[in-house]
């Protein structure tokens, strides 16, 4: 089985290119993989500097929502680019 052309790749949405992305990592057990994309995902480096303290729930659920999204592939915003590289590489291995 060969892996697609880079152009064919380039030439996927963000969205699909995540779906199959997840896909192969689910089916290998690639956690790293799945780390590697929440630590690039927009609003990662909020959600690490919060504390999980009583006063910041409000804050650490927001912000867990939020990562949730990015995570499914919605408000990746300036990250996209990066992101996108990213599935185009894992894909292409």
């Amino acid at each position: 089985m060969t892996s697609p052309s880079f152009a064919e790749l380039d030439a996927l949405t963000t969205e699909s290119l995540r779906e199959q992305a997840f896909a192969k990592a689910r089916a290998k057990h690639d956690v790293g993989f799945f780390w590697s994309v929440f630590k690039n995902l927009p609003d990662a480096g909020d959600a690490a500097s919060l504390d999980g303290a009583p006063n910041s729930i409000g804050p650490t659920v927001d912000e867990a929502v939020a990562l949730w999204r990015e995570f499914e592939g919605r408000d990746l915003g300036d990250r996209e680019p990066l992101l996108r590289a990213a599935f185009i590489d894992y894909l292409s291995r």
